[in-house]
């Protein structure tokens, strides 16, 4: 009686970790986790699709009552996803307590964002006069798109450069603000007689300034005198330097990203060998703990597959029949390689109906099996090839398997 509230706290948290496996997006590793990332992005894909034809007139007084009703639907399910999130959050921050880990998602980038995915839709209903505020923000809904970096990694590039390189960023930003407040201050001292009712003072050309600046060239806002034309070419001619800065700052991120992951490719590249096997019932593993199993030295057991399941092989994960086990070898230094060959004998080989003790072979080749439909047969003297037999050889050097290949027939 006193261990079910320590296993029911376990069954608790272990049906929290699966919904969190299942709200994660990218984890792949189960048909329902599969299922609702699919579900999610097909969401998000809809409402944005429904809310951009929703802006139609025409669509919107015909088929308005079926937008609103797909709407609906979207954001009820965005709300039940952000609640999973709030409820999962432990996971999500497992050093952090109940509490702290809701605040800490609830705050973050992404909690915001799936906040606002749902919050604005229901607001109204309480808080009418601000509607209008209230329905801007369902744009937010958009920068969920940002969740499909779990999928592609060259969307995980653009974050990672612009990651790393947010402080040349940030300081091209400030040179960009800093020259737009001094030519709009430098515009209205020249233009300010001339045109009073358009730079009324230092911030009225700020437009003007970011228009120039940035390149956009709208025209709405413009000197007329001489001296203030001559200045706005120069600043045109500045703006363009200024902005091909952070242009620049990217371009060679990208370029250095990409070098870095080419050489993490090259540097860590190593000569493991792997293979995959099956446990049968019969098998000692069947049944143990990875950490009790008496491995050889240099042999790891790199990843565990029980169905659809792919298991991470910790020391606590118990082995069962079925399971699929990929296990992993460095290559032994200095080690000749081996090289292995099959030959099936058909109707004309020479082989068929010869001992293996009579075969004219060389001495550098072993037959290591015989494979006879579904039974593998030991290389025994006396063992008698047959029609489709499948003999496996192996070689001490390459040259004596292809002088097989080329004096019989495969």
């Amino acid at each position: 009686m006193n261990s079910s509230p320590l296993h029911s706290s376990k069954k608790r948290s272990a049906f929290r970790k699966k919904v969190f496996k299942m709200v994660s997006v990218g984890v792949v590793d189960d048909f329902v986790n599969q299922l609702y990332d699919i579900i999610s992005t097909a969401a998000l894909l809809i409402n944005l699709t429904i809310t951009i034809m929703n802006t139609f007139e025409s669509l919107h007084l015909r088929y308005g009552w079926f937008f609103d009703d797909i709407e609906f639907a979207t954001v009820a399910f965005f709300a039940v996803d952000y609640f999973l999130r709030i409820y999962t959050a432990k996971c999500l921050f497992p050093r952090n307590t109940e509490l702290s880990a809701i605040i800490r998602y609830a705050v973050s980038f992404s909690g915001l964002i799936d906040l606002l995915s749902f919050a604005p839709y229901f607001l109204p209903m309480f808080f009418p006069a601000g509607a209008a505020v209230f329905k801007m923000f369902r744009v937010a809904r958009i920068l969920r798109l940002f969740r499909i970096n779990a999928y592609y990694d060259s969307l995980n590039v653009i974050t990672e450069v612009l990651s790393r390189k947010k402080q040349q960023l940030l300081s091209s930003v400030f040179i960009i603000v800093v020259l737009m407040l001094a030519s709009s201050l430098c515009m209205y001292s020249i233009e300010n007689a001339a045109q009073p009712d358009v730079f009324t003072n230092a911030f009225s050309g700020i437009w003007w300034a970011a228009s120039t600046l940035l390149t956009v060239g709208y025209g709405d806002i413009y000197p007329i005198t001489p001296f203030g034309k001559a200045v706005g070419i120069f600043i045109t001619f500045l703006g363009v330097g200024m902005v091909a800065i952070p242009t620049g700052i990217i371009s060679a991120g990208f370029v250095e990203q990409y070098s870095r992951l080419q050489s993490i490719g090259h540097d860590t590249e190593a000569d493991i060998h792997f293979i995959k096997i099956e446990l049968l019932p019969e098998d000692k593993w069947a049944g143990k703990q990875i950490s009790k199993l008496d491995l050889p030295k240099g042999i790891l057991i790199s990843l565990v597959q029980r169905g659809e399941e792919t298991i991470i092989p910790r020391g606590n994960v118990r082995l069962k029949a079925g399971d699929r086990l990929i296990l992993g070898a460095d290559a032994l230094k200095g080690d000749r390689p081996v090289y292995l060959k099959e030959i099936l004998l058909k109707d004309s080989h020479r082989w068929i109906g010869t001992a293996i003790r009579d075969l004219d072979i060389s001495r550098q080749t072993f037959i290591v099996l015989v494979k006879r439909g579904n039974t593998s047969l030991l290389p025994k003297g006396d063992l008698v090839l047959e029609q489709n037999d499948t003999v496996i050889l192996y070689s001490r050097t390459k040259t004596r398997i292809s002088s097989i290949e080329t004096n019989e027939e495969i």
